[in-house]
């Protein structure tokens, strides 16, 4: 498969900025007359809507799913905010100007790393457009002094190296020690679909990633259905990190054998878990 991206949709926002985005049910056809559920997957970082590729069948058999590009990443233009810095708030607010002009009131929105961060901010500002919502190896704790430091790392490596080097020393980390060495064709995947983002994307996202809040009380406060979902072996990000949280709302799920991609390494059990959780 050579193909970056799932996109077989594109949309132009008010603002100029240009989303590529799969669509399971672009008429929402099917969506109305089974009365489905929408259900908009946000990739992580330097990653694009083919993260998903491997649950997407599964998934599309229980609601409408939209797996979108990120701006600079994928399909999608790489605009950035001011000062090459993309806040997770500019993220949330394009999928929100999606959906409105897709006209969808209501939908459950998963986010995977980055992903999560753009949804925790998505909650903040937009609740009236969740019917739910989840993070998939992302925490709603911000980046640590370390952590602030490597984006910073992240950012001069991509601007001297390019992003494909870049990508290629970051995705490997991704994956469980295990599955790294079991799955050599899963990783050189995920790696070929970081090349495509643009070094705008990346350099706006990591700058983006170093400043966003703690927003673990959007957690505590939400009284829509949660999801938390961790990999047993993820290096990125704990598990403790992800369960930050608990509560008669929040749904956690830890995926055995699996590192910060369970979508690719464990993709059974992830689609698994998601479906029970998006038929709350």
């Amino acid at each position: 498969m050579t193909q970056l991206t799932i996109a077989n949709q594109t949309i132009t926002l008010s603002n100029g900025v240009s989303l590529a985005y799969y669509d399971s049910d672009p008429q929402g056809a099917d969506t109305a007359q089974l009365n489905k559920p929408v259900v908009a997957l946000l990739h992580g970082y330097c990653g694009s809507s083919a993260y998903w590729e491997q649950v997407i069948e599964p998934l599309s058999a229980a609601a409408r799913i939209i797996a979108l590009d990120l701006r600079g990443h994928g399909r999608s233009s790489g605009e950035t905010g001011p000062e090459e810095t993309n806040a997770m708030e500019l993220y949330a607010d394009d999928l929100a100007a999606m959906l409105d002009q897709l006209k969808i009131n209501k939908a459950c929105v998963l986010g995977h790393s980055l992903g999560g961060y753009i949804t925790l901010a998505f909650a903040e500002r937009y609740e009236e457009k969740l019917s739910a919502f989840g993070l998939v190896h992302s925490t709603p704790l911000p980046d640590s002094e370390a952590a602030k430091e490597n984006r910073d790392n992240a950012v001069a490596a991509i601007k001297k190296d390019g992003v494909a080097a870049f990508v290629e020393g970051l995705v490997p980390k991704l994956y469980s020690p295990d599955n790294k060495v079991a799955m050599p064709d899963r990783v050189e995947r995920s790696i070929a679909i970081g090349k495509g983002t643009s070094a705008a994307g990346a350099i706006g996202a990591a700058k983006g990633m170093k400043i966003r809040p703690d927003r673990t009380e959007v957690l505590k406060k939400a009284s829509l259905p949660v999801l938390l979902l961790a990999g047993e072996h993820d290096q990125i990000i704990p598990a403790e990190r992800t369960f930050a949280v608990e509560g008669p709302n929040v749904t956690r799920e830890l995926l055995a054998e699996a590192g910060h991609m369970g979508m690719t390494e464990r993709p059974g059990p992830f689609a698994e878990a998601l479906l029970r959780f998006i038929k709350f």
